[in-house]
């Protein structure tokens, strides 16, 4: 019996085992297979590390593929990062040229498709120019100007191509508090100027950008230096003269605030009719006829001078021909004031002013001077190399 038992336990023993084996559903099944990881992002950085001489025009190409840029800097090696941003091909480049003869360092990391992150960097220099393109900009930094005030970007080298005129005009930006429409045209091969379309409004605030350095005008001729400036315009200043009348009727923000009796230019030396604007001042200046090529006419130093033109057509005190003035035109080209009008008058005008003349058989010439207002604006958007009107 004890033999059976035995024998009886253990079939017992084995069935248990069996039919727990079929409660388990059968074998284990393999391990649920790894989701397919992406591949790694990759990074390409134009220039490459360790280039040198690389043109300011040419940027920086920074490229992803099976990734994403998670952070780019680029800087000088004083540490100032330079604006980047990102094109519609997914290059990211500077938002101006580079500057000439400067290190950058470029630091790009991405995260790949595989969910890891990547880092690269290059180091890279730029060419000395062999030619420099300097400049310089009016108004002053800070002054207050009158509403018929031009921005002025003068160079020490000719730009004479259309192209390169484009160039230097979409490296300008001005900003202003009350944004008015204006444009940029050239004045000379060496100058273009700006100027709104209607004079600028009282108070108005102007912070003006030269982008020029890395800026390339003709094969190897480099800026090297922005420039910036910020102006205010000050209160509406106009004052207009009539020929016959012998009167400058002085305006302050549509406001008479004073009538001066004026003398103007005598038959042969007559004074020039249009609108120009107060372009400096000075408390005494020589008055040579020599400059205006008649020597011997007169020589003597003159007070209270508010210039209208380059060529020489003043606004200043005229103690000498006080009885002629708001009577006859006795000057040689001048606006003849007594010394207190005229000190009055100093005084109260700002740079950029408007002082229009009427009546006159001399007309302003454009150029003479800053005279953006000699022009109608359909002829002032024809100097502008980026106006349709100048390329048609």
């Amino acid at each position: 019996m004890g033999r059976g038992g035995t024998i009886l336990v253990s079939t017992f023993t084995v069935v248990l085992l069996l039919a727990a084996g079929c409660t388990s559903g059968g074998p284990n099944p393999p391990p649920e297979k790894q989701q397919a990881q992406g591949p790694p992002a990759k990074l390409s950085i134009t220039p490459a590390d360790g280039t040198k001489k690389v043109p300011p025009d040419t940027g920086i190409s920074v490229k992803v593929t099976d990734g994403k840029i998670t952070q780019l800097t680029v800087a000088d090696a004083e540490g100032h990062e330079v604006a980047v941003s990102a094109g519609a091909d997914g290059t990211w480049r500077p938002t101006w040229p580079l500057k000439p003869s400067t290190a950058y360092t470029v630091s790009v990391r991405a995260t790949g498709a595989d969910g890891k992150q990547i880092a690269k960097r290059a180091a890279f220099t730029t060419l000395k120019p062999k030619r420099v393109l300097q400049s310089g900009m009016s108004p002053l930094n800070g002054e207050k100007v009158g509403v018929g005030m031009p921005i002025q970007l003068l160079l020490s080298q000719p730009v004479t191509e259309q192209k390169d005129r484009a160039a230097v005009e979409r490296s300008l930006t001005v900003q202003m508090s009350e944004p008015v429409e204006g444009a940029w045209s050239w004045v000379s091969d060496r100058e273009v100027q700006f100027r709104p379309r209607e004079y600028w409004p009282a108070g108005e605030k102007v912070t003006v950008v030269a982008h020029l350095a890395g800026l390339r005008v003709g094969r190897s001729l480099w800026g090297t230096k922005d420039r910036s400036l910020t102006f205010s315009v000050g209160p509406e200043h106009i004052t207009t003269i009539r020929n016959k009348a012998h009167r400058a009727v002085v305006r302050k923000n549509g406001e008479v605030v004073k009538t001066i009796p004026v003398s103007l230019g005598k038959p042969g030396y007559e004074s020039y009719s249009g609108t120009m604007i107060a372009q400096e001042k000075s408390t005494d200046f020589l008055m040579d006829s020599a400059t205006v090529g008649i020597p011997g006419e007169y020589f003597h130093h003159t007070k209270w001078n508010v210039r209208m033109t380059y060529s020489g057509m003043f606004f200043h005190a005229a103690p000498w021909s006080t009885s002629a003035q708001g009577n006859r035109n006795v000057s040689h080209g001048c606006v003849n004031a007594g010394s207190a009008n005229a000190h009055w008058f100093y005084n109260f005008t700002q740079r950029g002013d408007i002082i229009e003349v009427t009546g006159t058989s001399r007309k302003l010439q454009f150029g003479n001077g800053p005279t953006p207002w000699a022009k109608s604006w359909e002829q002032w958007l024809a100097g502008s190399a980026l106006s349709e009107s100048a390329n048609t």
